[in-house]
């Protein structure tokens, strides 16, 4: 069944729409006494979302002591070791930096409730997200030019795990966007260790994919279909338990 679409006039009301929809089941969680899991992707088009959470945090004065952040994905060496690529996690392009400083920090998360799936037993990333109880909302993100999700390529199939994968050009070409400082194409990573498509699906309650700006436009259409399309991985949240597409004007070409 296609995924409903919700149009917002900018990036910045979409991050404000959704915010406040996380800082609702945080409260809500909290009531019921249980652990509140948010999915959360690296890169540009949820930034607004995390910076309306942060601000919303301290405005209704929120205690996060129970809210976990799982993350999707990191670069990892190509040699098969199980390696992260940036042990140090500092590097321009690290997904451990980028839940750090845009993610974690400002909502005063510790580490210890930042997780990410380990390069070393991808499979148990799955198996540990399932035992907390789920996701109780993932925030998603589609590549511009391939339509991957996290670091899952075209051809991903529905019921993919967590795993280590090749990246191909399109993907680490929109990485660039992502990571302005890489200089040229040879400097992006060609491997990552990425939730899989069939984990989100599986393993989230919830799901708001949030696509923003005028270069996403062809990825909107590509995600108003009835079924999912391997083709174009993000097309998960047609699948997904309460799936919902979020775009600001831009994007949906209004």
């Amino acid at each position: 069944m296609t995924a409903p679409l919700t149009t917002f006039p900018t990036d910045a009301a979409l991050g404000d729409r959704l915010a406040a929809e996380i800082a609702d089941g945080v409260e809500a969680a909290a009531r019921e006494n249980r652990r509140y899991v948010l999915g959360c992707p690296g890169g540009r088009s949820p930034r607004t979302t995390y910076r309306a959470l942060a601000r919303l945090v301290r405005e209704r004065d929120l205690d996060l002591s129970h809210v976990v952040i799982a993350m999707m994905d990191e670069y990892v060496l190509p040699d098969g070791s199980g390696a992260y690529v940036d042990v140090d996690h500092e590097a321009h392009n690290s997904c451990h930096r980028f839940a750090r400083e845009e993610i974690a920090g400002p909502l005063g998360i510790p580490d210890a409730r930042v997780w990410f799936p380990d390069p070393a037993a991808p499979h148990l990333y799955d198996k540990r997200l399932e035992e907390a109880g789920g996701v109780d909302l993932f925030i998603l993100a589609t590549g511009a030019s391939d339509g991957h999700i996290a670091f899952n390529p075209p051809g991903s199939p529905l019921d993919s795990g967590t795993r280590i994968v090749e990246l191909p050009d399109t993907t680490r070409r929109d990485n660039m966007g992502t990571f302005p400082d890489f200089a040229s194409l040879d400097e992006v990573p060609s491997h990552g260790v990425t939730v899989g498509v069939g984990t989100i699906r599986r393993v989230s309650h919830r799901v708001r994919m949030v696509v923003t700006g005028a270069h996403k436009r062809a990825a909107v259409r590509r995600l108003l279909v009835d079924a999912y399309d391997p083709q174009w991985p993000a097309s998960v949240v047609t699948a997904c338990e309460d799936g919902r597409i979020y775009a600001d004007e831009a994007a949906a070409g209004k």
